[in-house]
């Protein structure tokens, strides 16, 4: 199967997903519905799909539903995933069909049992390794990367019973970002990329070990966040607690600074930067460099709240809320005509019209891909009565794709990517705009450049590109 022909029957699943993996000492302690809670946690992450997968010592019990971790579990199905360790999974699927073979954990038989990982992440290379594991008679339920992960894993491990060394071996082939959680039998494998792109952490909880995308899920269960699982690390999570450690020394780390600007939770932190306060370093770091006369700083909920607040507090400007988010409305299908777009983006978010009526609005949002959106929210305040809008944006302009898990369009479809800021302020409509500037955003997150992954903002993509990337980015933006 050649790379086009394959997005053309259905493009590749580019995932924004949240991970979760337990084990317990204990084996009296059912994990289940830790990793529920956990989950639930992380429902930010993906709201397409959810899944469990538990081992209780002779069996693997697996369960997966399309839809929110609430409507996928219930008592009488968390009771039959019975275990001391398990994984699991939420998923956002950024493109390409919504659909329960696309859900995690996957799993794969090999002699002597069953693997399952969840992963978190994006394979860049996955089409080329798809196709040699399937002239190798592999055989796929879905069109995910992450189900060719489980099959490399479970080939490598069937030519050399070391899960360790498999993971290894496999590590070595992939090209990407990637946070996983493995289950062989009762054994967990906790795997992060060796650039450190996604990020995970590692947390105790009594007999409890665990590991999650994000610490708001060690929260919610009363486990205490211990360290963060180092890029190129391999955590063997048993009765003891083993590791190895992949990467050479001098091996570069490029974490994902979106996570800091848009994906993460504010109340998280990530390799050791606390997200809310990030973001208020943000906000503030926008009014030094783009100030503005106004009456009112209003964000875009919810992401961009805390950087309003510190543009509001260093600014001395008012903070008001001028929006308010529907959170009951999950993705809107493609509507067909521009009134039904413009009514889409309307059932999202609803303006306030006494905070805005006649006043000078700053208004904070975390960044401009399309610029689509921004318009039609734009519209929306201006008929609110705003006077003037001043767009400030936390993160500088996105100006190629992302190749790593974070759907930002093809190069050709991102307003940046071949217009300045005033061309771009003229088509979104606004009196003024202000994007935070590199330099400041890399400042603002207290992590080196060098150590941050860029690649959308100047094209210093952290991992070499394969050969056919561009086909890729072509095909894909003709789906």
């Amino acid at each position: 199967m050649t790379l086009k022909t394959f997005l053309q029957g259905e493009s590749k699943v580019r995932d924004k997903c949240g991970i979760v993996g337990i084990y317990s000492a204990d084996k009296n302690i059912n994990v289940a519905s830790q990793i529920y809670y956990a989950l639930y946690a992380l429902q930010h992450r993906g709201q397409e799909s959810a899944g469990i997968s538990t081992f209780d010592g002779d069996e693997m019990r697996t369960h997966r539903g399309m839809g929110l971790v609430c409507d996928v579990f219930d008592p009488e199905k968390l009771a039959e995933l019975r275990g001391s360790v398990g994984i699991g999974h939420v998923r956002y699927s950024t493109t390409g069909k919504s659909r329960i073979e696309n859900s995690q954990p996957f799993w794969s038989e090999f002699q002597g049992g069953r693997i399952a990982i969840a992963h978190n992440g994006d394979i860049i290379n996955s089409m080329e390794l798809r196709a040699e594991l399937e002239d190798e008679g592999h055989s796929f339920i879905s069109t995910t990367d992450s189900e060719v992960i489980c099959h490399l894993l479970s080939r490598e491990y069937d030519k050399n019973p070391n899960m360790v060394g498999a993971i290894k071996r496999v590590s070595e082939q992939l090209i990407g970002s990637y946070s996983l959680v493995v289950l062989l039998n009762d054994d967990l494998y906790v795997v992060r990329d060796p650039v450190g792109i996604k990020p995970l952490a590692f947390a105790r909880k009594g007999p409890v070990q665990m590991v999650a995308s994000e610490t708001v899920a060690f929260d919610v269960i009363g486990a205490e966040h211990v360290r963060d699982v180092q890029p190129g690390e391999i955590l063997h999570l048993n009765r003891g607690n083993s590791h190895w450690v992949a990467n050479a020394p001098d091996t570069r780390r490029a974490h994902c600074m979106f996570e800091y600007v848009y994906f993460a939770r504010p109340d998280s932190v990530i390799d050791g930067r606390n997200v809310y306060r990030v973001r208020l370093n943000i906000g503030e770091a926008l009014y030094r460099e783009h100030p503005a006369d106004a009456d009112v700083v209003v964000p875009v909920p919810d992401s961009s709240i805390p950087a309003a607040i510190g543009y509001s507090r260093i600014s001395g400007i008012p903070y008001g809320e001028g929006l308010i988010k529907n959170r009951y409305v999950g993705r809107t299908f493609i509507m067909p005509t521009q009134e039904e777009r413009e009514t889409a983006v309307k059932l999202k978010m609803n303006p306030i019209r006494s905070e805005l009526e006649g006043k000078r609005i700053v208004l904070v949002d975390d960044s401009i891909v399309r610029g689509t959106t921004s318009r039609a929210l734009i519209d929306i305040i201006r008929d609110a009565g705003a006077e003037e809008i001043h767009l400030r944006i936390g993160c500088p302009p996105i100006k190629s794709p992302c190749y790593y898990g974070i759907a930002m369009a093809t190069k050709r479809e991102l307003i940046a990517s071949d217009r300045d800021v005033e061309e771009i302020r003229k088509i979104i409509g606004v009196d003024s705009l202000g994007y935070l500037s590199i330099e400041s955003l890399v400042e603002c997150i207290g992590i080196k450049k060098g150590f941050l992954c860029t690649g959308c903002l100047d094209g210093d993509y952290p991992t070499p590109l394969p050969r056919n990337i561009r086909e890729y980015e072509s095909v894909r933006s003709c789906l």
